[in-house]
């Protein structure tokens, strides 16, 4: 049975999305790799807008439907123009309501927070066919194959939207450091050249770096391995129906296992802008392998 002593689920008492909340100056505990639970902070829908809360909204190209910043594109969305338009004014209005909580809870981030993707995930989670390297189900660190991060932090506001009373199961595990202990044995360095030729073959968005090879191999080596998933420190936490939460994705490991209807926020943060950048993924595998990773 998996050990089940991960607690690293922070409850806050907010009612308000604005920036009359009660919680705020909050970074050193997301950056310890901590979740931010408001388990009374609802984003409300209007009722002719839970109509969206439907998986017909969608084009089928894509699990989500989201926003794309700065022009505000609506994407992976199917409907007549006007129902697109309410479509996307709903989920401007998460990103906005979303930023300025972001804002409040971490002051630090004030001037450098940048948004990205907002996204309605209308899809339910649990038996989605998938590979085992697009398989959220697994635990995980949030990296991408063809967009490198080169460190930037990944901050994510999420909210369960859901009207049938269905919480958003999720898994948490280690602590990143335990969990770059247990992999970086077996990660070898990327091969000479590799980086140049994935951007000039247009594989990946922008020149790969040793870090975002590295947290590549993490997350494949985690999702290949049925055991660390079986058996690995973790802890079962369901998001009620109106909880919003707050996590590191890039440093939290996690894992989706059911639920239907949510909301998502993603924000980049450079790492020389936390409070605190010894916490960040980037600092730590630098301190753990004894040198820079550019």
């Amino acid at each position: 049975m998996p050990d089940t002593r991960v607690d690293i689920v922070r409850e806050f008492p907010d009612t308000r999305w604005g920036d009359d909340g009660p919680t705020r100056g909050v970074e050193a505990v997301l950056e310890d790799g901590n979740v931010l639970s408001f388990p009374q902070l609802p984003f409300a829908l209007a009722e002719v807008e839970c109509r969206f809360l439907d998986e017909r909204w969608a084009d089928g190209k894509a699990k989500n439907i989201s926003l794309r910043w700065p022009g505000g594109e609506l994407r992976g969305a199917a409907g007549t123009r006007r129902d697109l338009a309410e479509l996307q004014a709903l989920i401007a209005r998460f990103a906005e309501l979303s930023e300025a909580f972001a804002l409040r809870l971490f002051p630090h981030y004030r001037g450098h927070l940048r948004r990205g993707n907002t996204s309605l995930r209308p899809t339910q989670v649990a038996g989605r066919v998938t590979s085992w390297r697009k398989d959220d189900t697994r635990l995980h660190v949030d990296a991408f194959p063809s967009n490198p991060m080169h460190g930037t932090r990944l901050l994510r506001v999420f909210c369960n939207v859901n009207t049938s009373g269905q919480p958003r199961e999720w898994r948490v595990g280690e602590p990143f450091a335990a969990h770059a202990r247990r992999y970086l044995p077996s990660i070898t360095r990327p091969l000479p050249g590799s980086a140049w030729l994935m951007n000039a073959l247009g594989i990946t968005k922008r020149r790969r770096t040793e870090y975002d090879h590295v947290m590549l191999q993490l997350h494949d080596h985690a999702k290949a391995d049925l055991e660390f998933q079986r058996s690995s420190p973790q802890a079962r936490v369901d998001f009620a129906p109106g909880t919003t939460w707050v996590v590191y994705s890039d440093q939290v490991l996690h894992a989706a296992m059911a639920g239907q209807h949510m909301l998502e926020q993603t924000f980049y943060l450079d790492v020389e802008h936390l409070q605190r950048p010894e916490t960040s993924p980037l600092r730590t595998l630098e301190h753990l392998l004894r040198r820079p990773l550019r």
